[in-house]
């Protein structure tokens, strides 16, 4: 961090406009002990000083890469930190958390991931090229976001429920051609946990990513699609798709009109779609929670949020302890789905 002391005081940096200054300094005055240890107290903006590096699991313009360049982009509001975004898309995670493995261990580089890398590829794959309890280590959550199911064009206009869509498949069950954008994605699992529970037969269809699942899906080569709502509610308000749940207890702040699963007869479909930051696990300890404090810090500002609301999502944060609590649970959750619907990949 690029700062003076004088009479034994510290002094925020003069670049930073008045808000920052005002939180350096609180910052400062709670915890510059620590903060003096980490490698975003460290990295100052300016061209003679090495940024810190956001590691990021998707490609540019995905969902993980703008919710690592929007935090990004605060950190240099905040406390004057230059951060690059490093995307490292591929193999389910793997690509980039084996770049943070490989990363110095002084939390100069985080990695901004789904949180599948964690929770559910660890019993998706047979084999992987790390082991989540030992090479990650937990941040902080940055945002969360719903799911939503939606059918499109080749479905008839009559079908406007979720019940209506259950008893079509049954109807034609050579249509029921349904896809998510990858094998072991919580949109896959979602769908598959569905139906089984409604007992009607369907056939997956696979994509890399959102996109082209929707491209598809408007252009009624797939009868319906489950993704995160961000992604559905533009063609939904258009009238293209017809999306007939979203995975929220309630429901969707997003989608109002829209019914969630819970209020449509299936209580245990509450699933979020959420995003973290992890460092390495030769991080020290101390330096990880120092992290998560600027970090949560971060993404307590208003403009996170505004730019987070623009994809359907919500910002979300947490300690390290919590986040890793979070990990287990889900863990335990996740793991009996993929048994109980023999879903593997290889």
């Amino acid at each position: 961090m690029s700062h003076s002391m004088r009479d034994g005081r510290v002094h925020a940096p003069a670049y930073l406009p008045a808000t920052g200054r005002r939180q350096f300094l609180r910052a400062g005055a709670s915890g510059f002990a620590a903060m003096a240890t980490l490698s975003f107290g460290r990295h100052a903006a300016g061209a003679d000083r090495n940024p810190q590096h956001i590691l990021c699991s998707g490609p540019g313009g995905s969902i993980p890469d703008l919710v690592a360049r929007a935090v990004a982009d605060q950190l240099f509001v905040t406390l004057g930190l230059r951060a690059v975004v490093d995307n490292r898309p591929g193999a389910a995670g793997q690509i980039s958390v084996s770049a943070l493995k490989g990363a110095a261990a002084d939390g100069s580089t985080l990695l901004l991931a789904q949180g599948a890398i964690a929770t559910v590829y660890p019993y998706l794959y047979a084999k992987l090229a790390y082991d989540p309890a030992v090479d990650l280590q937990p941040v902080s959550l940055a945002s969360e976001m719903l799911l939503g199911l939606a059918v499109g064009p080749a479905v008839p206009r009559e079908v406007t429920t979720l019940a209506d869509f259950i008893a079509w498949i049954r109807n034609h069950p050579e249509r029921a051609n349904i896809g998510s954008p990858g094998t072991g994605t919580l949109p896959h699992l979602l769908e598959a946990m569905l139906f089984r529970k409604e007992g009607v037969a369907w056939q997956h269809v696979a994509y890399s990513g959102g996109p082209p699942a929707v491209i598809d899906l408007l252009g009624g080569q797939i009868a319906a699609l489950a993704l995160p709502e961000g992604l559905l509610r533009q063609h939904h308000a258009a009238g293209r798709v017809r999306v007939l749940a979203t995975s929220g207890p309630a429901r969707s702040t997003y989608l109002p009109e829209v019914p969630s699963f819970v209020e449509q007869g299936h209580p245990e479909f509450v699933v979020k779609e959420w995003f973290a930051f992890f460092a390495s696990g030769r991080v020290q300890k101390a330096t990880v929670e120092a992290t998560s404090a600027v970090v949560r810090q971060t993404i307590a500002r208003p403009e996170l949020s505004a730019a987070f609301a623009q994809a359907g999502m919500t910002p979300a944060s947490s300690s390290p302890a919590t986040l890793s609590a979070r990990i287990i649970s889900e863990q335990q959750y996740w793991q009996p789905v993929l048994r109980a619907n023999e879903i593997r990949a290889d």
